[in-house]
Parts: structure tokens; C-alpha cells; sequence
């Protein structure tokens, strides 16, 4: 097979940091490549390098197809046909595909310099017919699904094909994407290698890793840990060579003793989404709660809380919370870890202390006066016991990473000491080294007896972390599956597209 290109001796540094460090990379005709690493890896700084945004250190190679290629310059990339699509997508949703299309590129004029919208729609139906997407292109891109939006901006970045597409840099395209959708984006993505065109998948989704991707490159560090086949690796020993050691599921050898008394008990929850749902939670249990989007699962953990209304009886050690009373809850021993931090976790002009800190100001109180030392001591013990990587308690929170963010709202949460934690959507949008984290902090909640329901649409982290998940359809409980009966991530995603046509599981 061709190489397309050919990277060898590319570093990059910065004042004060080396963000690539002799960086050696082959992208071959044709494959999907994928490129991992956890935030601060020198993914983003490679990828920048490559359009052209930073420059390289002197003393480079780079080729592509065999002659020399001037890395660092965004005129250079776009003549050799590399072309760039990233997670937010650049679109504008206000506006029709056909529009979309045009951007940067012009519309095709006829007599009298007016658009010629009938030869522009068809042009723009066609590109997305290529890629596997039949939507109606001129209807406004906000009107599309997901995957439909992605599918655009793939068109866009390809439209010029008589320039020569060489390689297609999606850089996490999947980040908010259900599982359908990105079924529908990997079949697009495989006809583009059916054309020779080469495919950089950048993703923090190590299952997607496994399901389109021909080989993997794996930085830490600013350094290549090593290039794979895709088919000689597995999910451990890939996840190994991110984080640079092994990882171990205290999840799949522990025992819930099922004589105790229920810690969580829910009995016929009726809520935004929810039809009459029951389910109870042991002390030290991990309940998976998975479903597609308006199943019920995406307001469970609201719900629960308090945070949306319900009906139906919610009980923590037998004593009942009232509906809507999410102050009531944390009295009770109930915490939560909603699924939008930026929207309804942190308090992003606030501190890092005072994240972790505000869910019980008092404790570190003396009468009418707080105690800002001993509420630094605390803070700096929780950024120290969860790795978090900050300049300092006093800092923003939102100079933190968004997995460090993610770190900090756990903070909040395991500081009460919960009996119960629900967590919705635990790490989302966080680097596979501070998810492991996370999944440990999970794992010690559990061994120190706390119920634990966790709400996700990833299934690979359910079959990771959870004792038992119940599968949601239409607002209700279709199927149960437990260690017991094979639980893993293939068995969740049959029950989960079979929705209710499936006898339950147990």
C-alpha cells in the first residue's frame, strides 16, 4: 500500500513546554488511522501543525505521495489535499445545505451573474448522496439530524475534488453523536477509502477505535508510544498504552450482598419521559441505566433528584424524598452528577475550592464565619486524591480541561459521603486516562457501600463499571442484565436496538 504521508523528526515546542517530541508518522492510502491520547497528548498540536495553524520545530520530514511538503502552512495542506473537519463542524444551521456548501467556495452563475439554484441543489444533493446522506438540501442544516449535519460538513470539506482530496482529518466527529448516527457516519466514512482517501480519526471513543479504524497511533506525552494494527490490539492493552499502565475492573469481582435491605428503592416513577418505572439499588450495587434518546434515560437522574418533577415514591433507607426538592435529597444522602457541566455544574467564574466546596459550605464554618483555610486544605486534598491537574485550588474551574472539570464535580459529589449517587453521562467528553479515573472513583463509592446509578449511552463504560443494567424503551424497564447472566457491552447494544421486542434477560 501507498504512502500517502510521511511524517519523521516533527517536534514542537512551545515557551516552557515540549507539545511534540521527534514525532514519526505514516498515513497509507486508503486506511482509516486513528490518532489517541489523553488530553495534552499532542494530538490537537499535531493536528494544528498539519493546517497550517503552528509551525514545527526545524529539522522536519515530512512528505506526501513522495515530495517534500511544506508542514506548518495551510496553503501547502490545501494543495496537497488534506482537508479538516472538527467537532463543532463550522456549519451555519440557520441556513440550507445547498448555502453550507457555498461557503468559501461561491455559488455557480449563469446569465446576468445570477445563482443558478437548480444546478447548486443538485451539485449539493449529490455530494451528500456520495457520502450515503439522501436529506432534503435545502431545508435548514438545524432541521438534520446529527449525523446528517456531520455528512455536510464532510461534503463541504470535499467538495473540491478536482484538487485532489488526499486525507480527511475528522477530529472527534462521533463527540455528540447516538449510536445510529454514527453507524451512518462510518458507512460514509468507508466509501471515502474506497476512494483512496485516507481518513485521521481523532477520537476519545476507543470501541469506534476498533469498529473503522485500520491501525492506531498512540501518543502520551508529545511522543509516539507506538503504531498498531487495529486487529492486534484490544480494548486493555490499547487503553494500557495511553495512560502507560494496566487497568483493572474492581467491578467484575465484586459481591453485593443481597440480604441487605435496599438502599435506593424506586416504585412506579412517573415523570418527563418515565411511565410507571420500579427498580431498587443495593448498598454498594452499580445500576446501569441505558436507553436511546426520550427512552426515559436521559431524565432518570433528574428525576430522581429532584430536579424534575415526578410522581411515584422514591425512598433512601426507607425514608421517602419529596418530588421536586433537590435540597431534600442531598439532606437525605442523595448527590448527583448532572450530564451538563457547563450548563449545570460548574460555576465557572468561581474557583476550584469553591466548586468543590459549595455543596456543604458549613462544614467548614465556625458560627457565622467560614473558614477559607480549611476550606483550601480540603480542596487541595480532593485535587491531590482525584489527580486533578490545575494551577492551584484559587484558580477558574474553567481554565481546568473538561475532564478535570469532570473530576472536580465528582469531588463535590463524594465529599457528602453519599448513601446514593446518581451520575448521568460520568465522562462524557473526557480523555480516556481521566475516564479510567473516574471509573475508579466509581469503583471506591461502591466498596465503601454507596448505591450508585449511573445513566449513560455508553455501553462499554456500563459493562465496565455496573453490577446489573436495566435497559430503558418508551419511558419503561424492557430488559434486566446482570454479571450473572454475560454482562457486556455487545449484550447491551442487542437489547438496546431490540428496544421492546425482546423477552427480558436475566
Amino acid at each position: 500500500m501507498a504512502t500517502t504521508l510521511h511524517i519523521h523528526s516533527l517536534s514542537k515546542t512551545f515557551p516552557g513546554q515540549v507539545a511534540l517530541n521527534d514525532v514519526a508518522l505514516d498515513i497509507e492510502e486508503g486506511e482509516v488511522h486513528a490518532l489517541v491520547g489523553q488530553n495534552g497528548s499532542g494530538k490537537s498540536t499535531l493536528i494544528k501543525i498539519l493546517a497550517g495553524f503552528h509551525q514545527p520545530d526545524a529539522n522536519f520530514v515530512v512528505t506526501m505521495r513522495g515530495h517534500d511538503f511544506a508542514m506548518g502552512s495551510a496553503v501547502a495542506a490545501h494543495e496537497a489535499g488534506i482537508r479538516f473537519v472538527h467537532q463543532d463542524l463550522g456549519l451555519v444551521e440557520a441556513v440550507s445545505t445547498v448555502e453550507n456548501l457555498a461557503l468559501g467556495f461561491g455559488y455557480d452563475t449563469g446569465f446576468g451573474k445570477r445563482i443558478n439554484w437548480a444546478a447548486e441543489t443538485k451539485r449539493a444533493k449529490q455530494a451528500l448522496l456520495d457520502l450515503g446522506f439522501d436529506i432534503n438540501v435545502r431545508a435548514p442544516v438545524a432541521t438534520l439530524g446529527a449525523a446528517a449535519r456531520t455528512g455536510v460538513a464532510i461534503a463541504r470539506a470535499l467538495q473540491d475534488t478536482k484538487e485532489g482530496i488526499s486525507i480527511l482529518v475528522l477530529d472527534e466527529p462521533t463527540a455528540s453523536l447516538p449510536g445510529a448516527d454514527v453507524d451512518t457516519l462510518f458507512e460514509a466514512v468507508r466509501r471515502l477509502t474506497k476512494r483512496g482517501i485516507s481518513v485521521i480519526f481523532v477520537s476519545h471513543h476507543l470501541e469506534e477505535v476498533f469498529d473503522i479504524t485500520d491501525r492506531v497511533t498512540v501518543l502520551r506525552d508529545g511522543k509516539v508510544v507506538g503504531t498498531k494494527a487495529t486487529k492486534d490490539l484490544n480494548m486493555d492493552s490499547l487503553i494500557e498504552m495511553i495512560v502507560g499502565r494496566g487497568v483493572t475492573s474492581i467491578a467484575a469481582n465484586r459481591t453485593v450482598d443481597s440480604s441487605l435491605a435496599p438502599r435506593l428503592q424506586v416504585q412506579g416513577l412517573v415523570g418527563a419521559g418515565i411511565n410507571g418505572v420500579s427498580f431498587s439499588v443495593q448498598p454498594g450495587e452499580v445500576l446501569g441505566v441505558v436507553g436511546l434518546t426520550g427512552s426515559g434515560r436521559d431524565t432518570m437522574v433528574g428525576t430522581l433528584a429532584g430536579a424534575l418533577t415526578r410522581q411515584g415514591d422514591v425512598l433512601i433507607d426507607g425514608a421517602e424524598l419529596k418530588g421536586g426538592d433537590p435540597r431534600e435529597s442531598l439532606t437525605k444522602g442523595l448527590s448527583f452528577v448532572p450530564v451538563d457541566r457547563l450548563r449545570n455544574g460548574i460555576l465557572a467564574l468561581m474557583s476550584v475550592r469553591s466548586n468543590i466546596t459549595i455543596s456543604d459550605v458549613e462544614r467548614n464554618a465556625h458560627g457565622m464565619r467560614l473558614s477559607h483555610k480549611e476550606e483550601k486544605a480540603e480542596a487541595a486534598e480532593w485535587v491531590k486524591k482525584l489527580s486533578v491537574v490545575t494551577a492551584g485550588t484559587e484558580v477558574p474551574i474553567s481554565t481546568l480541561s473538561g475532564g478535570n472539570q469532570q473530576k472536580i464535580m465528582m469531588a463535590r459529589s463524594f465529599r457528602l459521603n453519599p448513601k446514593v449517587l446518581l451520575l448521568d453521562e460520568p465522562t462524557q467528553g473526557v480523555d480516556i486516562g481521566a475516564k479510567e479515573e473516574i471509573h475508579a472513583f466509581v469503583d471506591q463509592a461502591a466498596a465503601d457501600g454507596t448505591s450508585v446509578v449511573v445513566c449513560s449511552t455508553d455501553t462499554s463504560e456500563l459493562a465496565r463499571l455496573c453490577d446489573r443494567v436495566v435497559v430503558m424503551y418508551r419511558g419503561q424497564i424492557t430488559n434486566t442484565l446482570t454479571r450473572a447472566s454475560g454482562l457486556s457491552a455487545e449484550k447491551i447494544d442487542q437489547l438496546l436496538l431490540a428496544g421492546s421486542s425482546m423477552a427480558t434477560a436475566s
